[in-house]
């Protein structure tokens, strides 16, 4: 065993010294040691529940006969960070996760790992460390939020108190209706109850096998939930038994799987980023040319919340992920391993889609998927829209550039009414580098739809989008302005066509005035300090994964 390294042997007599230190017993001393890899914290309400979940898990493992080992990790509430200086640590916080698990996982070396994630960067940042350090592992996630209730018996998700923001601004909502919302839609623990980043890449761990069926979309309050831990912790001593890896799973048919359902249940723009960095981390030929080309022939089959008023504990309902994938059929790699049997034998026991939520393909809600990759002279490297989310009217659009060096003076001139139908609001220097920490745009995309525009304006951003925005929303492009990229060169009044069925986003500027206006170029980077500097000088490009190396 991986643990006999800390265990085994007369030469590590102090090392047995010091694990009695802890309670551990003679017996167990023969015992695989695994980690309980914990993101529980008091103040992410996706997280706040983890003890509970990591107890469960605990008792599973000794129900196997293993010794468990919780440890702690740091984990953002993207809602928290979001509109202040705390968002442009969010994405960088992915690394810091994996690098810390790095280290506790090699200064202790034990045989399997379970982890629990819940929020948006601790699932990649999770996963990135499981496939780095390639010992048998799972995951269990912490579950969504279930679905809130305002005015009367509306149901909303997190988005929608963002958007109240601007309908109280307007007047179409009254101080007391307000009120509602901030008392109402966070109503339970877990992840933010829509297809948001959390709960999409919450989803797309159980579709590249990593989790067990329904882990993605049991409610965390639900006592299932509990009884999912329990079976992870069960699970794991067959995978270090059988000595299954995270490099065994992670290939490229089981990618292709995560893309697929990606492409399918309209997830965050943001998993886009995140499956390049795991793929960099795997070792995997996974590009945004794989993204684009499964965008093109998968087709998306649920449209939920901030698309719709379809929750994830609705997809739950109906068999989830896992009916997700039975319905793509021929789509989807069936002879590939997970962490519980082959792709197929998951899915023999799936319930079919029920034609409402989970559409069948004969009947798509679009016959190509939720997320697409556009480029042009404005993003040669790529750029990212969550087009199941966009408005039919706003799939081809050009409109005139409103430029913002900054998320904060585009979201002030939002509220401030200077944005008007016809705008392509532009945000720039919001990159990896340029932000840094590529901050996600929530606050200026709700602030669109708040004001009713999200039928007649665009946003574009060298920065990223939570997975709660809506709206004609392009993020991710490459090459971001910090690196020179043609974003940084848009002057107010030029015009900019976006044409998502045709893939495409154009300046429309003539080549010799881009010359001229490149001659000119100058950028100041924000002065900051601490990790963001560092992590300024390491980061590489969305297009990639925005991954340190």
């Amino acid at each position: 065993m991986r643990s006999d390294l800390i265990k085994s042997g007369n030469a590590k007599l102090p090392h047995r010294a010091l694990l009695k230190s802890l309670g551990v017993t003679d017996s167990e001393m023969n015992k695989p040691f695994i980690a309980v890899v914990n993101a529980a914290s008091d103040y992410v309400p996706g997280h706040s529940h983890l003890h509970e979940i990591a107890a469960a898990v605990k008792d599973g493992i000794r129900n196997a006969g293993g010794v468990p080992f919780e440890f702690f990790t740091i984990g953002v509430c993207d809602g928290l960070a979001m509109n202040h200086l705390g968002m442009r640590y969010s994405l960088a916080s992915r690394e810091l996760i994996a690098d810390s698990i790095e280290v506790m996982l090699t200064a202790h070396p034990l045989d399997g790992a379970v982890f629990i994630p819940n929020c948006d960067k601790i699932v990649p940042g999770m996963l990135m460390a499981a496939a780095r350090l390639n010992i048998p592992s799972a995951f269990v996630s912490g579950g969504p939020m279930l679905s809130g209730r305002v005015l009367g018996d509306k149901r909303v998700g997190y988005s929608e108190i963002y958007e109240a923001i601007g309908k109280l601004k307007d007047g179409v909502l009254t101080d007391e209706q307000a009120r509602d919302f901030e008392d109402n839609a966070c109503p339970t623990c877990g992840s933010c109850s829509g297809m948001y980043t959390a709960n999409s890449m919450n989803c797309l761990t159980e579709a590249i096998g990593f989790s067990l069926p329904r882990s993605g979309t049991l409610p965390a309050v639900y006592s299932a939930r509990r009884r999912l831990a329990k079976e992870t912790g069960e699970l794991i001593l067959n995978l270090v038994k059988q000595n299954i890896r995270p490099l065994d799973i992670l290939t490229k048919a089981n990618f292709e799987n995560a893309l697929a359902a990606d492409m399918a249940i309209g997830a965050s723009t943001n998993t886009v980023l995140h499956l390049l960095a795991l793929a960099f981390e795997s070792k995997v030929d996974i590009t945004l040319a794989d993204v684009e080309r499964m965008s093109r022939v998968v087709p998306q089959l649920s449209k939920l919340n901030p698309a719709s008023e379809v929750f994830i504990e609705d997809l739950d309902r109906v068999g989830g992920i896992q009916s997700v994938l039975k319905e793509l059929g021929g789509l989807i790699h069936g002879d590939v391993t997970t962490i519980s049997g082959t792709q197929a034998d998951r899915l023999n026991t799936a319930a079919d889609a029920d034609g409402v939520i989970i559409h069948k393909q004969d009947a798509p809600i679009r016959k190509d998927g939720g997320l697409a990759v556009l480029r042009g002279n404005l993003a040669p490297n790529g750029s990212v829209v969550k087009q199941g989310a966009v408005k039919p009217e706003m799939m081809t659009f050009t409109g005139t550039a409103k430029v913002f060096d900054g998320e904060q003076a585009a979201v002030d001139a939002i509220l401030g009414d200077e944005i008007k139908p016809g705008d392509v609001v532009t945000i720039r220097y919001e990159g990896p580098s340029g932000g840094p920490g590529m901050p996600e745009m929530l606050a200026p995309t709700a602030a669109i739809a708040g004001k009713g525009l999200d039928g007649a304006v665009a946003l574009i951003t060298d920065g990223r989008f939570s997975g709660a925005s809506r709206g004609a929303a392009v993020g991710h492009v490459s090459p971001e302005a910090a690196s020179g990229g043609l974003i940084s060169l848009v002057q107010n009044g030029d015009k900019i066509k976006i044409d998502i069925p045709n893939r495409s986003i154009e300046l429309l500027v003539s080549e010799t005035e881009i010359s001229e206006r490149r001659k000119s170029f100058s950028c100041t980077p924000r002065d900051i300090g601490g990790y963001l500097a560092r992590y300024r000088r390491m980061v590489g490009g969305a297009d990639k994964g925005a991954v340190v190396e």
